[in-house]
C-alpha cells in the first residue's frame, strides 16, 4: 500500500512516504526526458539528456535495492510536486518557436527537477543515518553525487553556451 498524508504516523511511515515520492518522481523523469531528447537542439544538451536517461535509470534501480532492503515491494505515491515541475516545463517548451530559447528553457526545466530530486535524496540520507539504515544512505549518496554533477553540467552549459545562443 502506498502512504498518504493520513496514514504517517511514525518515523518509518514518513520515511517510506518518501522513498515512495521519489520513486514516482524517478519514474516520471524517465518518461519525460526522450521528450526531452527530441525537443534539444544543442547536441551537447542532448548527449547529457541522454547520459541523464540512463543514469535515471540507475537510480530507479538503486530505489528498488533501497525497497528491497527494507523488505518493501516498490510502489509509487503520486508526487504532485514533480507532475507540477514537468507539467510547467511541457507548457513553456510547447509555446517556443526559437531553438536557441528552447534550448535553454529546456536546461533550467532540467535543473528544476534536478533541485527537486537532490532535496529529496538529501532529507532520504539524513534519515537513513537517523534510522541506523547505513546500506540505504550510501544508495541515496550515490544518486545524490550524479544529481549534483548533471545539475553543475547543466550549469555550465547553459552559461557558456545555451544562454548565450537564447
Amino acid at each position: 500500500m502506498a502512504l498518504s498524508g493520513k496514514d504517517i504516523h511514525t518515523m518509518d511511515d514518513l520515511y517510506l512516504h518518501t522513498l515512495q515520492d521519489i520513486y514516482y518522481a524517478e519514474k516520471q523523469i524517465e518518461k519525460a526526458l526522450p521528450k526531452m531528447i527530441d525537443k534539444a537542439r544543442s547536441s551537447e544538451l542532448k548527449s547529457g539528456f541522454k547520459k541523464h536517461l540512463e543514469e535515471t535509470r540507475g537510480h530507479v534501480d538503486r530505489l528498488e535495492k533501497v525497497f528491497g532492503l527494507l523488505d518493501k515491494k516498490p510502489k509509487a505515491v503520486t508526487c504532485p510536486a514533480i507532475d507540477g515541475i514537468i507539467k510547467e516545463a511541457n507548457e513553456i517548451a510547447g509555446d517556443i518557436d526559437d531553438a536557441g530559447v528552447m534550448d535553454a528553457a529546456l536546461a533550467a526545466a532540467a535543473q528544476a527537477v534536478e533541485h527537486y530530486e537532490m532535496t529529496r535524496y538529501g532529507t532520504l540520507i539524513a534519515w537513513s543515518k537517523a534510522l541506523g539504515r547505513k546500506e540505504c544512505a550510501d544508495l541515496f549518496a550515490q544518486t545524490l553525487e550524479e544529481e549534483k554533477a548533471t545539475d553543475a553540467k547543466l550549469s555550465k552549459l547553459a552559461e557558456t553556451r545555451l544562454n548565450r545562443a537564447a
